[in-house]
């Protein structure tokens, strides 16, 4: 059973250099989470050697690829007690609240902080206007502020939010924005020069063209059914003759129905709705008697965000 991410190696790697020559030092590779379905370390490798500074999503992801990075940013604020464990040398925390900076002191942090300044989006951040009164609470070595507009509205909206907020940014710290295009971006560096910027990029830089990429699963076993046979873990009844698809991916892999409760399985271009939801490695899908039916060891499409999947491999292809 396998979930397989298939990724045209030359044109994938042709997107990510287009990047790094445009943005150089001023661009913060994003490697968080499940690496963005293609793993922590091997986009680390990627961009280690040129990029001075990769970011992370947690603490505990730091352990990835710090022996790789020249530095790691870490994006979430903690309240981890054992900082202790972190290569003070080569991270930089992020705090976003008055809590968040009293931890670090507490827990003696000496090395580099970024301060989140609360935008529109409401979720981890200091006000702008108590920023400098925060910083106040601890000796922090605060090397950089980060400013992260919502997805929602329009590269100008953007820039206007993070125009407002950095103006009001106390000392001469380097300002990091992210959900900004790297036009957009390279506008605002060059309006604004009396700051450093730096911008953060995870999904524009990793999936730019989605068509370099095709996430499939393999078909396990095709078994015919007739109409009212029950099914699956909760012996679901059929709709009418068909067979039932065995298909090699679950929610093990992050394979989970559609926000609106489709399918997320393809064959021949058509949606294989399924009997349950996926369990675990395998899911069971349904195709009606008549339709175009998968053999066993064909693959099927999988239709899911790859920050949300973790594929059995990624096949890269030159």
């Amino acid at each position: 059973m396998t979930l397989s991410l298939t990724v045209d190696e030359p044109a994938w790697r042709r997107h990510v250099e287009m990047n790094l020559d445009s943005l150089g030092e001023s661009l913060i590779p994003v490697v968080k989470g499940n690496g963005y379905g293609l793993g922590r370390r091997h986009l680390t490798e990627r961009v280690a050697a040129t990029s001075p500074v990769i970011a992370v999503g947690t603490v505990y992801e730091t352990v990835d690829v710090v022996d790789l990075a020249q530095r790691v940013l870490v994006l979430t604020p903690t309240l981890d007690d054992h900082l202790d464990a972190l290569a003070t040398s080569k991270v930089t925390l992020t705090v976003g609240s008055v809590a968040q900076v009293q931890h670090l002191v507490d827990a003696r942090w000496h090395g580099e902080v970024a301060v989140k300044v609360a935008s529109s989006m409401l979720r981890h951040g200091l006000a702008v206007d108590d920023v400098a009164d925060s910083l106040r609470l601890g000796d922090l070595d605060v090397v950089a502020f980060a400013i992260h507009p919502p997805l929602a509205g329009d590269a100008a909206d953007h820039l206007a939010e993070i125009e407002r907020l950095s103006a009001r940014l106390p000392g001469a710290a380097e300002v990091h924005v992210s959900h900004v295009p790297v036009e957009a971006f390279l506008h605002l560096a060059a309006t604004h020069p009396d700051r450093g910027w730096k911008l953060r990029l995870g999904t524009a830089l990793w999936h730019g063209d989605k068509s370099t990429m095709h996430l499939q699963a393999d078909v396990l076993d095709i078994r015919p059914v007739t109409a009212g046979t029950t099914v699956g873990y909760r012996q679901f009844a059929v709709p009418s003759d068909g067979h039932l698809a065995i298909i090699g991916a679950g929610s093990a892999h992050g394979v989970v129905p559609l926000p609106d409760g489709l399918s997320p399985f393809h064959f021949a271009r058509q949606r294989l709705p399924l009997i349950e939801g996926p369990h675990m490695h395998v899911s069971m899908a349904f195709v009606t008697a008549g339709d175009p039916c998968p053999a066993v060891g064909d693959l099927v499409d999988v239709q899911r965000p790859l920050i949300s999947v973790t594929p059995d491999r990624v096949v890269w292809m030159s």
